[in-house]
């Protein structure tokens, strides 16, 4: 009985959490982050407000959480693209391919003082070298195939992808996307 128990405790409070992160991000989508309190989430969410202290201190703890839960859940969806696609030089078309069309969804739907906002701290650092390092491992793969050139390192040449597809947050639509997911591939292609 205390197990099962315990299991609808923590059922409970990942609802609440998540009810409460929901309701801080309809708010930022809504308003900003000058819409956004303590008592308008906890408003948004169906909680009282000690409740919502129970959870988070502040409007920071529920933002950084929020954000790194979506940072989590997209570092998630590009190792499933990476997996479930053919050879080495599909896997990177279809990672960089899925990690631009990220960068241009996510980047439209904050405003700079959004963005740097959310863009802090050690989560941030984390998940920028596991997408390197899943970047660089398929750039080695590719590599030692053929496919892709040798000439430069695939540390340095992950650095260049990544920099590259930064620019598809502003780019107007994804077929814009899919032409510089293309350019970047063929800077990577071996010219032999």
């Amino acid at each position: 009985m205390p197990r099962l128990w315990n299991e609808t405790i923590d059922a409970h409070r990942r609802e609440v959490r998540e009810a409460i992160l929901g309701a801080a991000a309809a708010l930022v989508a809504e308003g900003g982050l000058r819409a956004v309190t303590m008592s308008r989430i906890a408003e948004r969410a169906g909680i009282g407000r000690a409740t919502l202290y129970k959870y988070f201190s502040d409007v920071e703890a529920i933002l950084s959480s929020w954000h790194e839960r979506q940072i989590t859940h997209h570092l998630q969806h590009l190792t499933q693209v990476r997996d479930r696609t053919g050879d080495a030089d599909e896997r990177l078309e279809a990672v960089l391919s899925a990690y631009a069309l990220m960068v241009r969804r996510s980047r439209a739907g904050h405003d700079a003082d959004i963005a740097a906002h959310l863009h802090q701290g050690p989560h941030i650092a984390q998940a920028h070298d596991h997408l390197h390092g899943l970047i660089r491992d398929l750039l080695s793969e590719g590599a030692a195939n053929g496919s892709l050139r040798t000439d430069i390192a695939p540390d340095e040449l992950a650095v260049y992808c990544l920099h590259a597809l930064s620019a598809a947050s502003s780019l107007p639509s994804e077929a814009a996307v899919r032409r510089l997911v293309d350019l970047t591939l063929a800077g990577l292609r071996n010219s032999d």
